[in-house]
């Protein structure tokens, strides 16, 4: 669907967007697999994203530029998505006039001095993408923008909707036609009906539309959503996908608490590692289940959705695994703290002789260090990166991630030559690039290559907005560990427990439970998401289209 020509004046649209309008989304049909074991490689169902938003304190306009903090926001999260990025703003004055600018390709190569200048605005939300290569497409770019009955809409979000046909079943029952089998489609047209039971005749009851959108949908997503003068930021109800609130400081600003120093704007964003580089201070998370409403008067929560008493809080823990930046902090604790610990735990449940420790760039690097300190041995680079090719985990094929291996490493030969090696990696999938670079250390002099993996055998596909493979294709799956040592070439390879990596996330608030004995320490309830390593999946497995 097209947007009629007598609504092309409400938006201004770069060259690479297309107009979502009257309250439907202009998404490609993303399809849903026909069945729970069809590749996600080829619906291109899954991603993993990276959402921002900020708005500006006091009188508008603005002396803060938005539109730059939101790029220089999405620069921290290119490492969520590096297929396409947008960015949309409004300027608090009109309800049908946002500014958007979005398309395909890296986010420094998408903004540019001609198209920020267009970004006008006193708050604006972005998005980082990465999808899988079936969904990949200008079409599929976020924000979203919508036309409802009381203005313009954007949206954007990171996650995946598990229960995607009961809530495609609801909105058809309003009478409302799809013509995507987009999740983001879904959101938007939820959150443009009113519910029944709710009464707006002073105008729209936003928090209320977004309570009962997520009485529909429990998992997993994590929103910002732009109103002409407002940004609503969600969290679902079992906190799968994180979400931080951060603040804008004035620029002389001190290091020290920044609770007392007034706020020049408010941000929110999946991580905070971002924050510094944009003058802003972590302040906390998104709690699961929270709405929470920006305004140039600061942020308040306006609602909380409990998720059953029966059902735990299913924070990703695989974050902590591979996907958060090392500055970013999770449930009050730093990522590259916790991955130290995965690998002092590693050490405790996989120890082996040997000379040096070291580690796959760059995710590898905090676990080995916390290897290395826990037995003892010397922590040695063995591997020198090539920072200028991407990640091969989130590349689309199988090729170019073997490919990428030779492009990506270079052995440092004097620090290998004639060592007993422990190299530490993050995970493995597919196990495409272990091998190669096992070889590569070989050829360098190395006398032994142990390997050690700081996470636990991913088995199982993610449904809530990563990009797990099939059961098929996981090396997991097909070999256990000493027949992927022999398959690879190492000397030995052992993973981390399951139960050791939920011990190695927990421990802080372990130690905070324990205290000193009065209570004072003890610390927010916990729980996490291991369902790619269990095929325990907190809210079951996904609703098959009938459609």
């Amino acid at each position: 669907m097209s947007t009629p020509p007598e609504q092309q004046q409400h938006v201004r649209v770069e060259a690479t967007q297309q107009v979502e309008a009257a309250s439907a989304l202009t998404a490609t049909a993303t399809a849903m697999p026909t069945s729970i074991g069809e590749s996600k490689e080829l619906t291109g169902l899954t991603h993993e994203c990276g959402v921002f938003g900020a708005i500006a304190c006091g009188d508008w306009p603005t002396q803060i530029d938005i539109a730059h903090v939101i790029c220089l926001g999405l620069v921290a999260l290119q490492h969520r998505g590096q297929e396409s990025a947008g960015i949309a703003t409004s300027e608090g004055k009109s309800s049908t006039n946002f500014n958007v600018h979005k398309g395909m390709g890296m986010i420094s190569t998408l903004f540019n001095d001609d198209s920020m200048k267009k970004l006008r605005g006193n708050l604006g939300i972005g998005h980082t993408r990465y999808s899988t290569a079936g969904g990949s497409g200008v079409v599929n770019c976020q924000p979203f923008v919508v036309h409802t009955a009381h203005g313009a809409m954007a949206l954007a979000h990171n996650g995946e909707l598990v229960n995607n046909e009961s809530l495609r079943r609801e909105v058809l029952a309003r009478g409302v036609g799809l013509s995507t089998h987009s999740d983001s489609e879904l959101i938007a047209q939820s959150l443009c009906c009113a519910p029944e039971d709710v009464s707006e005749l002073d105008g729209p009851n936003w928090p209320a539309r977004i309570r009962h959108f997520m009485m529909l949908a429990p998992l997993s997503y994590s929103l910002v959503i732009m109103l002409k003068d407002k940004i609503y930021a969600v969290r679902d109800t079992y906190g799968n996908r994180p979400l931080c609130i951060g603040k804008i400081v004035p620029i002389n600003a001190g290091h020290g608490n920044s609770s007392e120093t007034p706020a020049d704007g408010w941000v929110v964003s999946s991580e905070s590692c971002g924050f510094l580089s944009i003058g802003a201070r972590y302040v906390r998370e998104v709690e699961p289940g929270e709405i929470v409403e920006l305004t140039r008067s600061g942020y308040r929560t306006v609602d909380i959705v409990e998720r059953p008493d029966f059902k735990r809080m299913a924070f990703c823990i695989f974050e902590y695994v591979y996907f958060a930046r090392g500055d970013s902090i999770f449930e009050g604790q730093m990522v590259y703290s916790v991955r130290m610990q995965c690998g002092r735990q590693l050490w405790r449940e996989a120890p082996v002789e040997a000379d040096i420790v070291s580690s796959v760039p760059e995710s590898g690097t905090a676990a080995s260090h916390g290897y290395a300190r826990e037995s003892g041995l010397e922590f040695a680079e063995v591997l020198c990166r090539n920072r200028y090719v991407g990640r091969t985990f989130i590349q689309p094929s199988t090729r170019l991630r073997q490919l990428g291996v030779a492009k990506k490493f270079g052995a440092l030969s004097e620090n290998v030559a004639g060592k007993r090696l422990v190299l530490i990696d993050d995970s493995i999938v597919r196990g495409n690039t272990i091998g190669p670079i096992i070889k590569l250390l070989r050829d360098a002099g190395a006398r032994e290559v142990h390997i050690r993996i700081a996470s636990p055998p991913l088995q199982y596909p993610c449904y809530m907005g990563i990009n797990i493979p099939t059961r098929e294709e996981l090396i997991a799956n097909k070999l256990n560990a000493d027949q992927l040592a022999r398959h690879v070439g190492a000397d030995s390879l052992a993973y981390l427990s399951v139960a050791g990596l939920v011990q190695a996330v927990q421990l802080k608030q372990q130690s905070a439970d324990i205290g000193d004995g009065d209570g004072k320490g003890k610390g927010k309830a916990m729980g996490h998401c291991t369902a790619c390593l269990t095929g325990e999946y907190p809210g079951g497995l996904p609703d098959e289209l009938s459609w």
